[in-house]
């Protein structure tokens, strides 16, 4: 992935800053979009890449911690480096503890800035391959059948295929075809995999000791931050 497969926002209500701040990123291969509010900021479209924030403290209207907030309680957080010219302790504080990548107080070095924009970069890229990978799980534990979410989630609590039998009231020969068919589908190697696969899920291995048990299943993906 190249600079230009990601895009660097930009949001500073001072002009000459936000040009010279977006003629930076440009200048190694950044595509920037540069806004003067967060309201405006807000009202854009996000594309669907890699992407970070460089984000104004003080700004008109919304300010940047609130922005911040705003982000982050409508789960379209992205990482963000903030830029001030009157910071204090409390508010990096506040800015850091909320997941901020950096805080820099003006006049900063452009090196700086610029390696602070690639951790941003990598920190939403992993993320973004961590939710893809998530909602792959999901999209495999839907395909399977009631009896197989049933079969996976005592396989998972490391019961053996006659104990399994013994719970449903099944043959073992049925509990083994049913088990194959679960690593197939969920593409697991180990009952290990299967146990990963199903906490990334949010499907936590239990004991049961009845055979009226039905596995609980997460209809939906959980949700997320970067």
């Amino acid at each position: 992935m190249t600079e230009g497969d990601v895009i660097v926002f930009v949001v500073d209500d001072d002009a000459p800053l936000r040009e010279s701040l977006t003629n930076l990123l440009r200048s190694v291969g950044f595509r920037v979009a540069a806004f003067a509010s967060a309201q405006e900021f807000l009202r854009s479209p996000r594309p669907g890449v890699p992407s970070c924030l460089v984000l104004d403290v003080r700004l008109p209207g919304l300010s940047g911690l609130e922005l911040q907030q705003r982000l982050a309680e409508s789960d379209l957080a992205m990482p963000i480096i903030f830029i001030t010219g009157h910071g204090d302790i409390p508010m990096s504080v506040q800015a850091m503890k909320a997941g901020a990548v950096e805080f820099f107080t003006k006049p900063f070095r452009d090196q700086a800035l610029l390696d602070a924009v690639q951790q941003a970069l990598a920190r939403d890229r992993t993320a973004r391959e961590q939710r893809a990978q998530r909602e792959a799980l999901h999209h495999r534990y839907r395909a399977l059948t009631p009896r197989e979410r049933d079969v996976l989630a005592l396989v998972v609590t490391g019961l053996l295929n006659k104990q399994i039998a013994a719970e449903l009231g099944i043959t073992e020969k049925t509990v083994k075809a049913h088990r194959a068919r679960v690593m197939e589908k969920v593409e697991a190697r180990s009952v290990a995999g299967l146990v990963r696969a199903c906490t990334a899920v949010g499907v936590e291995p239990r004991d049961y000791s009845s055979s009226k048990y039905r596995a609980p299943w997460p209809s939906q993906p959980r949700a997320h931050s970067a």
